[in-house]
This record gives C-alpha cells, structure tokens and sequence, in this order.
C-alpha cells in the first residue's frame, strides 16, 4: 500500500468504528480467528497420532515448529478469503488491516523456528524472540500509519562509494534482511538435513557429521550468494574488501583455521570416533562430542576437557578402544622373601578370576618382576574388555581379595624397616645427645 492509501484505509476504518456495521467484521474476524485455532487443534493431533505409530514421520520439522506456524497461515487464508468474499456487500477495513498483522505473526513465529532449528542449545533464542517480534510489529505499525515510506526515503538519501558503485542505508538493511531470511532458510534446511542423516542406517557417525557440516556451510554460502544480488548489491563491489579481509583472518586466525582443517581430517580418516577412550598429553577419558573445532573429553572422574583438534592431529594420542577394546591390567604386588611364592602367585591369579569383567581368554597370570630390597615384587596381570567403565573398581576390588586372602595363609606384604644402632656410647651421656653418634641401616 501506498501512504495516502493507507491513510484513506484508517480513516474508512474510523468510520466503520463509529458505526454499529463494524460488528460485522469483528464477528467475520472473530470467526476466522476460532476456524484457525480448531484447525490448528486438528492438525496437531493427527501429527501426534502418526508419530507416534511412525516416529521417523516429520523427522526434522518437528511438531512444533508445525504448531506455531499453522495458526497465523490458517488465520490469514480465511481472512484473506472472508475480504474477497464480503467485499462485494460490506467495509472490510478491519479485515484488510488483519491481513499484514497476522502476516507479521507467521514471518516471526516461522523465524524464530528457524532459529530454534538451527541453535538447539542457544540460550540467548529467548530474549531475541521478544527483540525479533518487538521489531516486526514496529516495521508493521510504521507500514499502517504511513511513516514507513517516508523512513525508506531517509535510508535512501545516505548513501556512500563502495568501489564503482553506490550503496546507501536502505540498501544495506535490505541485503542484511535478505541475507538473514536465506541464511535461516538455508540453516533450517541443514538442520533437517542433519536429522535425516543422523538417522541412517549403514553410514559411520563420522561421515554423518562430516556430511552434515559441509552442507551447512555450502547452504550458508549459497544462501549468502542468492540474498545479496537479490537487493541489487553486486558481489564483484565486495571483492576487494572480502579479499583484504580473507587476508586479515587468515594471518589473525591461523590457529582457529588449522583447528577447523583438523576437524575435518579427524572426521574423514576416522581416527578417533565418539565413545574412544583416548589420552592425549595429560587428559584422558571418553569422547564425547567431535566439533570442527575441538574435541570433548570426558573424564572418569566426570570432568570435560575441550582439546582443540589440531591437538589430536599433531600429537601422539593413545585410543585404548580404537581397534579393539581389550586393555591388559598390570598389579604390582610385593610379598617377602621368606613367603611361598608359589602359593601367592596362585591366590592372585584366583583373586582375578573372581571378577566378572576379567576375560577368561587370554586369562590371567602372576609373573615374578624382581628382587628388591624390602621383598619380592610379583605382577598380576589380567585384561578387561570394557576400559570405558574404568579401572579402579576392579583395581580396589583385587587388591582387597589379595590382602585378605594373604592374611589368611600367613603371606606377609613387606614395608621398609630400619634398625637403629648406637655406637660406642658414653656411660653417662643422655640418651637425648646421641645424634651424632646413631648410623642408620636398612635391615
């Protein structure tokens, strides 16, 4: 609509309001409003129906985003639908008015899905859906008073060179809101990507998420180059900047970049996939998520460490579960020289065969090390098929079986002694001045 078309609209408007025809429309509106509100009713039961007898069904769009979006397009058909139709015989002023309103609801509520879609865990979604609505009906308010082409024409009038040619303010606002429609658009269509891949069947997790990523980032970029020319910005102006600025980032970012390219690469050769046991430097635990970026690490202590991927590629990493999840176990154990070697060697081996996660095959065994000062030092040494569920459970466990059952057969564990000589004392010197005359020597 025009400005002066607009303000006959609000001035019919106000005279409908004064007259007791305008019931008419608030009924037809009122109507159209309720019809919407039992259709999208409707639509969300059969939606819960079929998924829950098909839980692929609408995998990817999800109800939800069907339920916000549903009412405000129901909503504008039938209105649209009661304008033309009453047209003919009565004002439809209020319903012509209805019309952008109800416009402005689907585009916020189909945005802000979009968002919701492609930000899963962003926390700040809330506070710029109020921010995103707040504006909208702002753009709207200002398009039904008339004081939005007159807006537009200010943004018109600042403009500045841009290489060969002239960009102004308008101009830019437009290509932001393009690009922003086709960038959401463009991530919305990643997300149901992803949720697809994600769910199929044959294809290793890390291609998945290779797959996934690359098409958000060709989506995004192609949606960046669609949004753009749309608004008359011509890509070839920006070429300088964008070159000085890929310049800029590479020598400023070269870190963030090599973390990015080794992302890729862990994701490709698949040298460390999700649920590895993996230690690397000083950190040790499970893999629980792989970004392009960096690596999460969860501990057996419940700690997360992010390790930046170019980390994994430039260091040597240990993957306890990489080809094969068997881990061998070695206990230390010393008993004196005096004890049955024989005897002990044998409890130990039973101590381990009485836990469930020692494998039977290859089985447990206690190995004689080496003669130390204080004793003898045996090992016990049994493999476990399950690492990611540690090893101090079983550690503790053997070891109090051992302790016991030692006990039991008289086999004495060692510790350091030492005895204390005095030599050549005198008769009448305190026993307190002795310091310098007492050698120590281990027995």
């Amino acid at each position: 609509m025009e400005e002066n078309q607009i303000a006959h609209l609000l001035i019919e408007l106000w005279d409908d309001v004064q007259k007791p025809a305008i019931f008419w429309q608030v009924g037809v509106l009122a109507v159209c409003l309720l019809i919407a509100g039992l259709i999208a009713r409707q639509i969300r039961a059969v939606l819960r129906q079929r998924q829950s007898t098909n839980p692929e069904y609408l995998r990817g769009a999800s109800e939800e985003g069907v339920r916000r979006v549903v009412f405000p397009l129901s909503a504008l058909l039938l209105v649209t639908l009661a304008r033309v139709t009453l047209d003919k015989w009565h004002h439809v002023n209020l319903l012509k008015l209805a019309v952008p309103l109800l416009m402005a609801m689907a585009v916020i509520r189909l945005t802000v899905h979009a968002l919701k879609r492609a930000f899963p865990r962003a926390g700040w979604l809330a506070s710029f859906e109020r921010f995103f609505a707040f504006g909208a009906w702002a753009v709207v308010a200002l398009h039904i008073v008339g004081v939005l082409p007159a807006v537009i024409d200010g943004l018109e009038q600042i403009s500045f060179p841009v290489g060969k040619a002239s960009v102004n303010l308008w101009m830019l606002l437009q290509g932001l809101l393009t690009v922003m429609l086709t960038v959401l658009v463009a991530l919305w269509l990643a997300g149901v990507v992803e949720a697809r891949l994600m769910h199929t069947e044959g294809l290793d997790a890390n291609l998945k998420l290779v797959f996934a990523r690359l098409s958000k980032a060709l989506l995004i970029v192609l949606a960046v180059s669609i949004g753009l020319p749309l608004v008359g910005i011509d890509l070839t102006a920006l070429s300088v900047f964008g070159g000085a600025l890929g310049v800029g980032l590479g020598l400023g970012m070269q870190k963030i970049a090599a973390n990015y390219v080794s992302g890729f690469i862990l994701l490709l050769d698949r040298s460390i996939r999700m649920g590895n046991l993996i230690s690397v430097g000083n950190e040790r635990g499970i893999v629980s998520q792989i970004t392009t970026r960096y690596t999460v690490l969860k501990g057996m202590s419940g700690i997360e460490s992010i390790v930046p991927n170019e980390t994994l590629v430039g260091a040597v990493v240990q993957n306890e579960t990489f080809t094969d999840p068997r881990v061998r176990i070695a206990l230390p154990v010393q008993v004196s020289y005096a004890a049955d070697l024989e005897k002990a060697m044998a409890i130990m081996v039973e101590a381990a065969r009485k836990q469930p996660r020692v494998m039977d095959d290859p089985g447990p065994g206690a190995f004689l090390e080496a003669f130390a000062d204080s004793g003898i030092n045996l090992q016990l040494g049994f493999w476990i098929r399950d690492p990611t569920e540690g090893t101090l459970g079983i550690r503790s466990a053997i070891n109090m079986e051992i302790w016991r059952r030692f006990k039991e057969e008289g086999i004495e564990i060692p510790f350091p002694q030492r005895e204390v000589r005095v030599l050549n004392p005198a008769p009448s010197m305190p026993i307190e001045h002795l310091g310098s005359a007492v050698s120590v020597q281990p027995q």
